[in-house]
């Protein structure tokens, strides 16, 4: 069979087309089929499952982020609890407002006990933050260092939180230093 012949092929008479012209028709009729089916049909499934493959991937993650936690559900609940617990005995520890005036006193009454001379003690403006205000004083005392130490010994012993910022010693001649020294402490937004 040659070439010129495949121009005197009549597409209504193919049954009556040799064997092997037959079997390239039918092979190719299946390639397009194929071709056809897969673009349209195939392509698209694929790239849906792609899709559902990763969020597959991004709910097992999520999935084992949620159960670490529901495994750990009664630890975190008991830890909430202690640190509800821990929480009000610190807000317990602050001062409301009707009890700054005796904090203040016990201050400078541990300052005078343990024998230092106040040069300047200057309570500040009361200063917001979050749920707390802070409540700076600035003290200038004159002392040994060891009143020094236990004027602080004597400060962190109150009952209520005091903590000590920007301390410099300054000696003044002899035994005798001079401390420059903010206090602050922290009062609650209790309901006024």
């Amino acid at each position: 069979m040659d070439m010129s012949s495949l121009s005197e092929l009549d597409f209504n008479e193919s049954g009556e087309w040799p064997f092997i012209i037959k079997m390239m028709a039918i092979i190719l009729l299946c390639a397009v089929v194929w071709g056809a089916g897969y673009y349209f049909i195939i392509d698209d499934k694929r790239n849906e499952l792609a899709s559902l493959e990763q969020k597959e991937i991004q709910l097992k993650k999520s999935f084992e982020k949620k159960q670490a936690k529901a495994v750990n559900l009664e630890a975190y609940k008991e830890q909430m609890k202690e640190m509800k617990v821990t929480f009000s005995s610190m807000l317990q520890q602050l001062p409301r407002k009707n009890e700054v005036a005796d904090l203040l006193i016990d201050i400078s009454s541990s300052g005078l006990v343990n024998g230092l001379v106040f040069n300047l003690f200057k309570p500040g403006g009361e200063r917001p933050v979050d749920f707390y205000a802070e409540l700076p004083i600035q003290m200038t005392v004159t002392g040994t260092y060891h009143q020094f130490g236990n004027f602080v010994s004597a400060i962190a012993a109150l009952p209520r939180i005091v903590t000590m910022h920007n301390l410099t010693l300054t000696p003044t001649g002899g035994s005798k230093m001079t401390m420059n020294i903010t206090a602050k402490t922290y009062r609650y937004f209790d309901d006024e």
